[in-house]
């Protein structure tokens, strides 16, 4: 008799535990399937896949050590999505074009806005090829690169798109409905975004470099946010046409001087172009009007002489602006101008001194308020070295 209830309590015991193992599972496929476990962890999202998924598909894992670790490239579109994106490249979409062509606002199926650039061309392998390698870069102050297309004679890229345009608009294009006034800790902070996206490419193993950084290829989204545009659309080309190491024209302001001696463009190249874009955020002028075709004047003797007359400063920037802010600024650009790429600072250089710069004009402007006494700059900021 003993023997027999031991045996019934222990059948009641193991069957309890097997129905609580039961219910447990049960919860825990209810509890996965109402909550599914596809967060990325760049963007904290669980939504459906949309722009971010293609965006991060296909990019380049990398190890500690820089090193490429995955790689499976860029979403392919067909000719007839981005026709349909496009309104059959309607001239009501088209906002412009750029060294790879004509550039046309799209909508996708999903909803996702997009800019869609578009050239003539035959299908190649090497198109695919760069094009996987350039879609997986991903940082916050770079354009992302969606996708590309190769059909009916043409070879397309897709990128995000950015609603407030190129920063140059905003600078000297006063015409359009799009420009606005920028005040000088909205161009700082347009200056940090900026070099911190280009030291990204810097960064990278293998390094990037831009090739034809200028104040057009600096767009700013919703928020105002800079990012950097067309990184590694000069190589592509390059690769595509078959052409020389360099496809700067002559007449290129934002062309390194030393491009003419040695024949490529580097890391240095970059500097200097960041140079003259911060020229531009200073002046709010256009770099190729300040310097006459005859003239064999240097940016850096232009700065110079113009410092002295106490005209180089943007009139719009009023009173928005410190002194000691204005003269760093002015400092770090003659640096970045230094004819020789050797003496022109790294961008991440360049990067910690522009934050430090707005991070001092903050607290300037909050202790004295905006519009402190503007002085006269020339010989303060040569005699100082």
């Amino acid at each position: 008799m003993p023997t027999l209830l031991a045996a019934i309590v222990g059948g009641l015991i193991g069957a309890i535990a097997s129905l609580v193992i039961v219910v447990w599972f049960l919860w825990f496929c209810i509890l996965h399937r109402r909550f599914p476990s596809n967060r990325n962890s760049e963007t904290g999202s669980s939504d459906p896949p949309t722009i971010v998924e293609w965006s991060r598909r296909g990019r380049i894992s990398f190890a500690g050590g820089g090193h490429a670790t995955e790689h499976q490239g860029a979403r392919q579109f067909t000719l007839e999505e981005l026709s349909q994106a496009t309104k059959s490249f309607d001239e009501c979409n088209l906002v412009g074009s750029g060294s790879f062509g004509l550039v046309y606002k799209g909508l996708l199926l999903d909803g996702t806005i997009v800019a869609i650039k578009m050239r003539r061309g035959s299908p190649q392998p090497e198109f695919v090829e760069e094009v996987k390698k350039l879609s997986e870069i991903c940082h916050r102050n770079l354009v992302t690169l969606i996708g590309y297309c190769q059909e009916g004679g043409l070879q397309m890229l897709v990128f995000e798109y950015l609603p407030n345009g190129s920063i140059s608009h905003h600078l000297y294009d006063t015409g359009r409905d799009i420009a606005m006034r920028l005040e000088f800790k909205q161009r700082l902070s347009v200056a940090i975004g900026t070099a911190k996206g280009l030291n990204h490419l810097h960064s990278l193993v293998p390094q990037v470099v831009h090739k034809d950084f200028k104040s057009s290829n600096v767009l700013v989204d919703e928020n105002f946010i800079a990012k950097v545009a067309d990184a590694g659309i000069a190589k592509l080309l390059q690769r595509l046409d078959n052409a020389g190491p360099s496809r700067s024209s002559d007449g290129n302001v934002f062309q390194d001087p030393e491009v003419e001696e040695f024949g490529a463009l580097s890391e240095a190249s970059d500097v200097y172009s960041f140079g003259v874009f911060l020229l531009e955020l200073i002046t709010g002028r256009e770099a190729a009007h300040l310097l006459s075709p005859e003239s064999e004047e240097s940016l850096v003797q232009w700065v110079e002489g113009h410092l002295v007359s106490n005209d180089l400063i943007d009139r719009r920037l009023g009173s928005s602006f410190t002194s000691e802010g204005m003269k760093d600024l002015i400092g770090l650009t003659l640096r970045c101008l230094n004819p020789s790429g050797r003496g022109r600072p790294k961008m991440s250089s360049v990067a910690t001194e522009l934050d430090r710069i707005l991070e001092t004009e903050m607290t300037l402007t909050t202790v004295m308020g905006d519009g402190t006494a503007i002085v006269t700059l020339g010989s303060q900021l040569f005699n100082s070295s």
